[in-house]
């Protein structure tokens, strides 16, 4: 009998805008619910160009440092694979999904993630998906206000100036968050490694 493997990763899109988003997906929070922010940034390729086609989804803890624990189920109207698909959110889930636009532009309405109990600064976990990837890249969104919780956070203080500055956000006057997302070339974001 022949040991069965795992399917290797491949390439993926074109297609994000037409079988991966769903309503809502990038609605995390209220837009105008108290506490509510907005997460915006661009995927950019090696040299700098906006990537169209790409989709990045985030997990955060919530504004409290607690691992949300509401469900959220995605159902698609009458089951039928040409009508869109929706959240029914039963609660905060920390869970967001965003396709670029034609500028390579994704953005999210959420809050702040709250710090964890195990030393890491605050952050959003980013995952993007891409053309010509053969797997999806994993990296981090932290926030900026807090040095000394970014100085103390157990990955970002293993990380060079230049590579840590990759992995931090910036906060404009309207509150909003901005981070682009480099998949590789000068400033390229640093990704993490799972196994």
């Amino acid at each position: 009998m022949s040991k069965l493997v795992g399917t290797p990763g491949q390439t993926v899109g074109p297609f994000f805008h037409y079988g991966m988003p769903f309503l809502g997906g990038p609605q995390i929070a209220e837009p105008h619910s108290p506490g509510a922010i907005v997460l915006t940034g661009r995927v950019l390729d090696g040299e700098g160009q906006p990537i169209p086609d790409a989709m990045v989804e985030i997990w955060q803890r919530d504004a409290d440092g607690s691992i949300p624990r509401a469900r959220s189920v995605l159902r698609r109207e009458n089951q039928m694979f040409s009508n869109p698909v929706h959240r029914e959110s039963h609660g905060f889930t920390g869970f967001g999904r965003a396709a670029t636009d034609d500028h390579g532009v994704y953005r999210f309405w959420t809050v702040n993630p709250g710090a964890g109990d195990d030393g890491s600064a605050p952050f959003f976990a980013a995952i993007v998906f891409a053309r010509g990837l053969l797997n999806k890249l994993h990296t981090r969104i932290y926030l900026p206000e807090n040095a000394d919780a970014l100085g103390a956070d157990p990955l970002l203080s293993v990380l060079t100036d230049d590579e840590r500055a990759t992995m931090v956000a910036t906060r404009d006057e309207r509150g909003w968050l901005h981070h682009d997302i480099r998949l590789q070339g000068d400033g390229e974001t640093v990704f993490l490694a799972f196994n």
